[in-house]
């Protein structure tokens, strides 16, 4: 039996939950609770999860903050993020955090089992909404990032790239070592590194630079 863990604030949906997964032979409801505020106690018990149902806005921590603390607790578990937002920045929050599936409230409850029969077999359940969303994040991400930088920026990573210190910098483009510094901080801010060295790989990554 595929033994599952549901976290979900809507106590309506979550008596619903309850009585989907109790009812199906396949499976094993170990636990359901309104919050993830007690999730490193709740996975530290003697009958742990295959699965875990994940709602993302609950009160107290909410599901990414769940989602990444679950994972450090159990780094096997699966977990699905069910909830009805398609916010890309919650989608890629979750997935970033180790999230394996992203369905919807609104999805059947044939769907639902479906979902956590195929996570529990090594899949990524996915509602078509969503696949969609996540196919486009990376068809457009080597896109997205080429036009993070400005063309000031893009010329300052650039002479990064060959070597040269920030008061070569700041005689190569006529500016002072303070303005340099301020173009490096949106630079790493844009690309989301933490400094030089990881901004100029990932501009050579993507060839932003050359």
């Amino acid at each position: 039996m595929i033994n599952v863990l549901i976290f979900e604030d809507n106590s309506s949906l979550r008596a619903t939950l309850e009585l989907l997964i109790a009812t199906d032979k396949e499976f094993q409801l170990i636990g359901s609770y309104p919050h993830c505020d007690q999730v490193k106690e709740i996975l530290s018990g003697d009958v742990l999860p295959d699965v875990i149902l994940m709602d993302i806005d609950m009160p107290g921590k909410g599901g990414i903050e769940g989602v990444k603390m679950a994972k450090e607790e159990l780094p096997d578990v699966q977990i699905i993020m069910f909830t009805v937002f398609e916010d890309d920045n919650k989608i890629f929050d979750c997935m970033k955090y180790g999230a394996n599936g992203y369905i919807l409230k609104k999805d059947s409850h044939t769907r639902i089992l479906d979902a956590i029969r195929d996570v529990y077999q090594g899949g990524n359940p996915l509602s078509p909404e969503i696949s969609r969303k996540v196919i486009g994040f990376f068809k457009e991400e080597k896109l997205n990032d080429s036009y993070l930088l400005t063309p000031r920026e893009l010329n300052l990573l650039t002479i990064l790239s060959h070597g040269s210190t920030y008061k070569e910098l700041a005689a190569e483009l006529g500016i002072t070592v303070e303005t340099v510094k301020s173009h490096l901080k949106n630079i790493y801010t844009k690309m989301h590194v933490a400094c030089g060295t990881e901004a100029v790989a990932k501009g050579l990554r993507l060839k932003i630079i050359r």
